[in-house]
């Protein structure tokens, strides 16, 4: 062993510790009673396990409507029905410890299966129950290694190693076990506060008496104040004083005052369009800048819009406040719309507004309840090819892209012209050949 690396020595020197400790159990009389005593805890959890578990996945499945909470939470407890068998065995090998510890003053052999069986549990956890990408992530790579090293007796010793390990950071200084605990707090909060808001946003959303504009900025207020929250509980948990952010908050100050400022004009913006409800989810807009399009979401910091082909534009919230805004879907309001046609110059142009007007009307889209929304046939022009029409109509809705409402009008037209006979005319050219045709 003269002349080895330190990390060869230590390695040696553990392992024959460990060689040492397996063969005092091989050898030892209460190490064979305590291996016999943790299969029989074992085979207990089995036989325990196959008597309850059917029973108990009978009692939690829900019979009746799945959407109740009662059966929700149901569901949700029968999801960790795997494991039974390992918190079974757990325990089973709980009760052995106590008592060989009680008859032999030791309890090691068995010690060391109930972990193995806490870390199974754990395994089965991480693999099996949590379906949430973030949390599978978590327990993949802290919550398994975690539970091995407890399994083996080494958490105690790496943490204490992570503890000592200090990393400086300019004048600051925090050793590994507090970046790995803050990391997996961190990330555990927030993800409760992730879910936190979507159920809040959730349940917002279906308050159907209150203004679109309204359910926004409830949402968008529930959001902060939860994620916020989450900040200030995670700060007090590892111990971080606030006042110590003062230079954090003051280089974000700064950063607002050159970098951020479209940001957080656009976050304002955002705000004033949520408490006016100029514009909101499910208007159709057009702005100054030609986007036309429903807003399908609203961000803190722009609204998006889905224009009638299927794209999405993304528009800062600034430009909601700044340009001029056409709001078509604005508390719900009809709009008019146009669809023009042309008829012969030998058709009596006086009944075509009667005629057109009558058949325009039948069409059940067609608002026709009031005097000013009833459809209206203007001429318009004399044109090239024939006499220049338009009819005007109201509908209850939006034509988005002008292919909603107008086709339907347009073909309506048509059908009613030819059941009348009248003739819509083509362009005509006279052609004049000087000096007759050739021979």
């Amino acid at each position: 062993m003269e002349g080895q690396p330190e990390i060869v020595t230590k390695m040696l020197g553990h392992a024959q510790q460990g060689w040492d400790i397996a063969q005092g159990w091989l050898l030892s009389p209460a190490a064979w009673s305590q291996f016999g005593l943790l299969v029989a805890a074992y085979l207990a959890a089995v036989l325990a396990n196959r008597k309850l578990a059917p029973l108990l996945k009978k009692l939690l499945t829900p019979t009746g409507d799945q959407g109740s909470y009662l059966s929700r939470g149901r569901l949700f407890v029968l999801i960790f029905l795997p494991l039974l068998l390992p918190l079974f065995a757990y325990g089973f090998t709980a009760i052995g410890e106590q008592v060989t510890r009680s008859i032999f003053g030791s309890g090691a052999v068995i010690a060391f299966g109930k972990r193995v069986f806490l870390f199974l549990a754990a395994r089965i956890l991480a693999r099996e129950i949590i379906t949430d990408p973030f949390l599978k992530l978590l327990g993949k790579y802290v919550l398994i290694p975690v539970a091995a090293l407890y399994a083996v007796g080494l958490l105690e010793l790496m943490v204490a190693k992570l503890d000592a390990t200090v990393v400086p950071l300019g004048n600051m200084s925090f050793s590994l076990l507090f970046a790995i605990r803050f990391a997996a707090l961190a990330g555990i909060i927030f993800w409760l506060g992730r879910w936190s808001n979507d159920q809040t946003a959730a349940a917002i959303k279906q308050q159907e008496d209150m203004r679109p504009a309204t359910r926004e900025l409830a949402a968008k207020a529930a959001e902060i104040t939860i994620f916020g929250a989450a900040f200030l509980v995670l700060m007090n948990i590892m111990g971080i004083s606030l006042t110590s952010l003062a230079v954090l908050g003051g280089a974000i100050g700064v950063g607002l005052g050159f970098g951020l400022q479209q940001i957080a004009a656009n976050f304002i913006s955002g705000v004033i369009l949520l408490l006016e409800g100029q514009a909101t989810v499910g208007d159709y807009v057009e702005l100054d800048g030609g986007e036309v399009g429903t807003i399908v979401k609203m961000t803190a910091r722009a609204a998006i819009l889905e224009t009638f082909d299927g794209r999405w534009i993304v528009v800062p919230n600034e430009h909601f406040i700044t340009t001029r805004v056409v709001n078509y879907s604005d508390a719900g309001s009809a709009n008019r719309y146009e669809a023009a046609f042309s008829v012969s110059y030998d058709t009596d142009i006086e009944a075509v507004p009667g005629i057109i007007e009558a058949a325009v009307a039948k069409l059940d889209f067609v608002m026709t309840d009031t005097a000013e929304h009833a459809p209206d046939c203007e001429l318009r022009a004399f044109g090239d090819s024939g006499v220049e029409f338009a009819v005007e109509f109201w509908v209850n809705g939006i034509d988005d892209g002008k292919n909603k409402f107008t086709p339907k009008v347009l073909m309506e037209v048509w059908k009613t012209l030819k059941a009348e006979g009248i003739e819509i005319p083509f362009p005509h050219r006279v052609v004049e050949i000087k000096g007759g045709l050739p021979s």
